[in-house]
Order: C-alpha cells, then structure tokens, then sequence
C-alpha cells in the first residue's frame, strides 16, 4: 500500500476521534453549561466518562487488533464517534449527553491501537516512523479545527456537533474504502503475550507517570476554556482562538523522536513535562491577560503531543517483546489519571475556584517531572530501535 493512500485517511480519523469527538468538548463546554444547566461537579464527571469509555475502550481494540486485524477497530471508531457526536448534538439532558460523551469518548480508544498495527502491516519499514508521526498530528490538525468551527459558528454548540458528526461520517467511508482486511498470511506477526507488569523492568515508574500526567492535564483539557471565559475578557473569538493555539501548536510537537534520539529519553521526559505542567501554572496566575494565557495555550499544545510520543517510545522500549502493550499501557493508564483528574477538578472549582485548581494541577506535573525514566541499556535501545523501524 502507499504512503499516500493509508495516512491521510488516517490523519482525518485521528483528527474526528481526538480532535472533535473528544477533546472539543472543553471548548464548548460554556454554552453547553448554559443550555442544559450544569454545575462545575456534574462538567467535570460528564467529562471523566470520555477517559472512562476510553479506558475501556482501547483495552477491547489492542485485544481484538491482536486477534483479528485493524480494520475491525478502524471502522468502529469512525461509527462510535459518528453515533457520539449526534447524540450529544441532539441532547435534551444531562443523561443524554453523557451516553454521546460514551460513544465520542470511546472512539479515541478504538482508534489508538489499530492504526499503528495497519502502518506495520501494509507500509514499508522505511515510511513506518513517518506515516506514526503524520497520523499522530491528527490530534492536533483536530484540535485546531473544532476551533475554527468555533469561531464561525459561536456559541451554537449543537449546530457544531452536527457538522463534527457528518465529517465523521466521511471519516469512517474513506477509511472503509481504503483500509483492507487481515490477508491470510500477514507480512506481520502481532505478539498476543500477557497482559502483566510483573518482573519487566521500568514497569512501575511508567505506570506511575502516565497517571500523573494524566491527572495534571485534565484540568486543562476540561476547564481551560470555562476558566478564561470566566473573567469576561475575551469574547467567542478570543475564547475560540486560544482553543486553536493549541491545537496549531500542538503539531510542532511531533519532533519528540528527534528530541529523544538527540539528548536521550530521560531529558525529553523532563522538557515534557516540565512544559505541560507550566502551561497549567500560568494559566492559573494570568487567565485575564490573554498574551499570556494564550502562551499557556501554545505550551500546552505542544508538550501534550510530545509527552504522549515520549510516552510511547518510553512503553515500547519497557515492554521490548510486546509493542502493542507498550503503545497501549501508557496510553490508557493517562487516561485512567484523566479520569479521577477531570472529576476531581470539577469538584476543586465547585469548593474553591478556577485558580487554586489550575495550581494544584500544575503542581501535580511537576511531581510527575521528578518521576521520569532513565535512559535505557545501550544494547537494549538499539534492539527497539531496529524493530520500531
């Protein structure tokens, strides 16, 4: 198969399941506020339910990716998203929306294994690191649409949610036309193994920072944009133009294996972090002045997508005999931590305030710095390298 023909299908599903399925949901989340009436608490655990379908979600794909193929996963993602996003457009209720929020939020999960499962199968191993770097900013391009969306059509959140729904519907068509079934003998043999961390090596201080992590990035990902319109200093095109930021920004965080192979896993780690937790820091001390809150905006953008790549090569080279279970662990215990996160900050603002709650959360990436990995055996590094080429 080309280049050309699996990873622009596979950018664009990328971008529905992460960009519009999921994570829009804090952009919009003021005018849904408004519509349907909700507190701070019931935002923030409408919003745990997309990491919780996630969690889920990407356990069954990298099993039935394992078993069967990733086409299977593909096209449940496109019409888990497609079915999320019209009913959370349609929503009269709390209740309904959070079934939609299901359905979005478990597209992103279907989505996450298979595609690098497709890139191993049907690429050749010299464009295997580009096609992963190209559809991973499928995050991002997402991210920097739903903003754009936002600008054009206000605080029309419905109206919004319908247009995200038919272009996840063109989604799902274009990937069902061009991402073939498992052939008999594939060229790729997937490693089914054992779901354990027992006895692997660098095991626990990954399970350990992809929670923090994750905890420390939800307020982010649930309020940021709830906590600037609180200050009724930027209209519905300022709000909507920081959401953009960091999604444009987001891109440029695809030179994580760069960085990785140039100053080693460990420095990346910490730059990541680092950054991702200072995004929450000055988003917390200056959400009325927009310079500075939409620099919170970019940083944010950026280190999110790198620290979800150095995540990834940090799990594959623990789990050096089972990709798919490198990939897979880090991503889903970041969610796991997105998941008490995100309720957990509803609950913070609803008993303090937006403040405190963006610097508690800072703090926590912080801490998640101090947790890093350390650089592997030389022998061992090489050994991940030459299979993840």
């Amino acid at each position: 198969m080309h280049f050309s023909t699996l990873v622009p299908p596979g950018i664009t599903m990328i971008a529905v399941a992460y960009g519009l399925a999921r994570f829009s949901y804090g952009l919009l989340l003021p005018s849904i506020n408004s519509d349907l009436g909700m507190s701070s608490s019931t935002s923030g655990f409408i919003s745990s339910l997309f990491y919780l379908a996630y969690c889920l979600a990407i356990v069954a794909a990298t099993v039935y990716t394992t078993e069967k193929g990733p086409r299977g996963m593909i096209l449940a993602a496109g019409a888990s998203a497609f079915v999320g996003l019209f009913v959370m457009a349609s929503s009269p209720n709390v209740w309904l929306l959070g079934l939609g929020v299901l359905f979005a939020g478990a597209s992103t999960g279907f989505v996450s294994p298979p595609y690098g499962a497709a890139i191993s199968l049907w690429l050749k191993v010299n464009e295997q690191g580009r096609a992963n770097t190209w559809i991973n900013s499928g995050t991002s391009i997402g991210l920097a649409l739903s903003g754009t969306g936002a600008l054009m059509l206000a605080s029309e959140w419905r109206m919004t949610y319908f247009i995200y729904g038919i272009i996840a519907l063109i989604a799902l068509l274009w990937n069902a036309k061009v991402v073939p079934p498992l052939p008999k003998n594939p060229s790729v043999q997937f490693e089914k193994g054992h779901f354990s961390f027992r006895g692997v090596e660098g095991a626990l201080p990954l399970i350990i920072c992809s929670i923090v992590l994750g905890i420390s990035t939800a307020a982010f990902w649930t309020f940021a944009v709830d906590f600037i319109s609180s200050t009724n200093n930027y209209g519905s095109t300022g709000v909507s133009l920081f959401w953009v930021m960091i999604g444009v920004f987001g891109i440029f965080g695809g030179f994580s294996g760069f960085l990785i192979e140039k100053l080693g896993l460990p420095f990346a780690y910490k730059w990541g972090a680092l950054v991702i937790s200072s995004a929450s820091l000055i988003l917390a001390w200056f959400p009325g002045q927009w310079p500075l809150a939409y620099l919170a905006a970019a940083l944010f953008g950026i280190s999110y997508i790198f620290i979800t790549g150095v995540l990834m090569v940090w799990g594959i080279r623990v789990f050096i005999n089972n990709a798919s279970l490198g990939i897979g662990t880090p991503f889903l215990l970041l969610a796991v931590g997105q998941v008490a996160g995100s309720a957990g900050a509803g609950v913070l603002i609803g008993v303090s305030d937006y403040m405190w709650t963006f610097t508690i959360y800072g703090i926590a990436g912080i801490i998640a710095v101090l947790l890093g990995p350390k650089e592997i055996k030389k022998a061992k590094r090489n050994r991940v390298m030459r299979q993840s080429m």
